[in-house]
């Protein structure tokens, strides 16, 4: 890995005011769910501490919260590592996703309140302004998502789709960016926000599995083509 993988993220990465480990934790992790780190590069921890101007301590406290959250591996005689993705992991995360979102999209049709629903279709109609530029498409449809979540009012369910879009960040590059890609998720989002509205869980589900489905099959055609290209 060079200092230029780490260029945009250390760029544009978090307030400097924030603790030098919190700083590292959200420079590093960015850059992977950028793509600008890809499975399997190796996380140096002298080169990083140069990256990001900061000293060996604070890095090596933030490869250690991404290896707690599997971001990253320690790899006998390699050492740190981004964690490498094969087809079945992402396969595994496709499928709990679908599973998971699609109880949320039906308990938020039944205990979400018209606030927080408006709240979504307000965030659905910024893609209106930003539908060219892919990072911020993904930035607003992690918020929306995010609040999907918290509108479904369990806790438990909420912990459980946190954990599981920490390692959604392997993921790394947005398949917003992927032509007629960023109109088909709009058009899901809206049609979702209408089945919240008409408080029907049946079909909140349905509309929110099958966007899942077809965000699997873009990442999947999306990774296939990265990994001919490695």
């Amino acid at each position: 890995m060079t200092s230029a993988d780490l260029a945009g993220a250390a760029g544009t990465g978090p307030d400097d005011s924030l603790p030098r480990a919190e700083r590292a934790y959200q420079h590093l992790r960015n850059a992977i769910q950028a793509g600008q780190l890809p499975s399997g590069t190796r996380l140096r921890e002298v080169e990083l501490a140069a990256t990001l101007g900061l000293s060996r301590t604070p890095v090596r406290e933030a490869l250690s919260r991404l290896e707690s959250e599997g971001l990253v591996v320690n790899e006998p005689n390699r050492g740190m590592m981004v964690t490498r993705l094969d087809a079945s992991m992402v396969s595994e995360l496709y499928v709990m996703r679908e599973v998971l979102e699609g109880t949320a999209a039906a308990l938020a049709a039944r205990h979400a309140t018209d606030v927080e629903i408006s709240l979504l279709r307000d965030i659905v109609q910024r893609d209106l302004a930003i539908a060219d530029q892919p990072d911020k498409l993904a930035a607003n449809n992690r918020l929306f998502h995010e609040t999907l979540h918290r509108c479904a009012h369990n806790r438990y369910l909420l912990k459980t789709l946190r954990s599981l879009h920490e390692s959604m960040a392997l993921l790394g590059r947005t398949t917003l960016a992927l032509p007629g890609r960023a109109q088909v998720s709009y058009e899901d989002h809206i049609a979702l926000v209408e089945a919240l509205e008409q408080r029907d869980p049946a079909l909140a589900e349905q509309i929110t599995r099958r966007h899942i489905q077809q965000a699997y099959k873009a990442r999947l055609s999306m990774w296939i083509e990265e990994q001919s290209e490695s």
